[in-house]
């Protein structure tokens, strides 16, 4: 007997599974990397490969300070599409040859600077992205209960909490630039909105006026 034709029809996708995990998180805009950070602060850097039409992404995370990686394919969706701060995420850690094997195309690229950031006995990453989206910057911070994460007020270094906005997702960023996020922040009546200037060879994250 032959191998049938794998569908959405066909296929079955269980509710719960012992390998993943629910990840609670808030997200948030920043105008630029809180007090405390500069670009010179303890970071990795990250490069995210979304799989056109999955749930899928191959992130590779690279320690400048010992030129490691650590390469993990992840699959994360939210399980009601109008929440987007609980999502079911699974890992698999892949070595140099799965890597390889896999050939994850390059399109549907984020690369970003990651920085973790304490604030009140919470642990945050701020992101500072890079090629088309440089000038964006985003924190997220973690929770282990759900009423930790429903109860949580947006800390003073944020423009903005965007959690629910699917615009601000890893999947719908790869398809973007700073120029379509800087429209979308206008036209939700933001009143500080990032803006990349050109100071030589430099960018920075100033404001709009």
């Amino acid at each position: 007997m032959g191998v049938a034709k794998l569908t959405d029809q066909n296929t079955v996708v269980p509710a719960d599974s012992k390998y993943a995990r629910i990840e609670r998180e808030r997200r948030y805009l920043l105008q630029d990397l809180p007090e405390g950070l500069t670009r010179a602060s303890p970071h990795v850097q990250i490069t995210d490969n979304y799989i056109t039409g999955t749930r899928l992404r191959l992130r590779k995370v690279r320690k400048p300070e010992t030129n490691k990686w650590t390469v993990k394919l992840t699959q994360k969706f939210a399980p009601d599409s109008e929440d987007y701060s609980r999502t079911i995420i699974t890992n698999i850690y892949l070595n140099a040859l799965e890597v390889e094997m896999l050939a994850v195309s390059d399109a549907n690229e984020i690369r970003k600077n990651r920085y973790p950031f304490e604030f009140e006995g919470r642990q945050f990453s701020v992101d500072m992205f890079l090629g088309d989206l440089f000038g964006l910057v985003l924190a997220e911070v973690s929770f282990e209960t759900d009423e930790e994460l429903r109860n949580y007020p947006p800390p003073p270094f944020v423009i903005a909490e965007v959690t629910s906005n699917e615009l601000f997702t890893g999947g719908k960023l790869c398809q973007v630039s700073f120029v379509d996020i800087r429209e979308a922040i206008r036209r939700n009546g933001l009143d500080k909105l990032p803006q990349t200037e050109s100071a030589g060879s430099e960018q920075s994250v100033g404001r709009v006026e």
